[in-house]
Parts: structure tokens; sequence; C-alpha cells
């Protein structure tokens, strides 16, 4: 298993000028770049939504191609049962399924702290920044390997 998608979804494309005092300065692109340098032989590919559907999409491609993913659903995480529902398809595949986020949703507001992915994530990453990936592929490489 080499191929991970990391897959962001709604108003993640726009790191570096949404909410910096939450998010950080750094872009997407920056965060492309940081997994790139540290993928050690996996081959990456990084994408972005702002769509529901397009996600769900990307989450059967990964069941499809045998794909682990790491996975930021954003605002989703609180409200997407059809993307819950394509998450439990890639962990039921037996695929590391990895939940991040940039901030820590538990020390937000009231309404960010009910993840209806976390429980068929096969874990969950938070509040580390741009860590939290690194962390998440660091996870995926040593499982994979």
């Amino acid at each position: 298993m080499n191929r991970v998608l990391v897959l962001n979804g709604p108003n993640l494309g726009r790191l570096g000028s949404r909410e910096p005092e939450v998010y950080g300065a750094l872009t997407l692109s920056d965060l492309r770049d940081q997994l790139e340098a540290a993928s050690g032989g996996l081959a990456l590919e990084v994408r972005q939504t702002d769509s529901e559907s397009e996600l769900v999409s990307w989450l059967h491609e990964a069941v499809d191609s045998a794909s682990h993913v790491i996975l930021n659903p954003a605002a989703f995480t609180h409200y997407s049962y059809a993307l819950r529902d394509a998450v439990a398809l890639v962990t039921d595949a037996g695929l590391l399924l990895v939940e991040v986020h940039i901030s820590n949703p538990h020390a937000r507001e009231e309404f960010r702290h009910t993840s209806v992915i976390s429980g068929v994530a096969t874990g969950v990453i938070a509040g580390f920044g741009f860590d939290s990936y690194l962390l998440a592929l660091e996870l995926v490489r040593r499982r994979s390997g």
C-alpha cells in the first residue's frame, strides 16, 4: 500500500487568509509541500473541495484503488452523514482513514464538539496545526509499510 489520499473539505482552500489566528498563516500549497517532503516514498495526492458530493466520490475512489486516507472533513465533520457513510466504506475495506483537524474542535464553539466522522475513522488527530497531518502521515507510513 503506497498511495495516500489527503482530502480536505470546505473552506480549507482559503488557508492562509481564513482566520489565521485559528488556522495559521500557511496555505494549502504549503501543506502540500510539507507533506510531500515527509512522504517517505508514499505516493500522495492532496486535494481540496467545497463540495460534499465530490468528497464522497473521492472516498469511493480510495476504496476502489485501495488507498489510505487522511481526511480533514472541515465543517462536514459535524453533520454530513453521507460523508460518514463513505468513511465507513473506507475503513470497512480494511484501509486506514485518519480524521485530522488543524485546530482543536473541542476548544472551540460548542457545535464543533461533535464529529459524525470520528466513530467510523481509524483515529483522530487534532489541534496541532499542520503537524496533525504530518502525524497522520507518519502513522499511515508505519501501518502500511
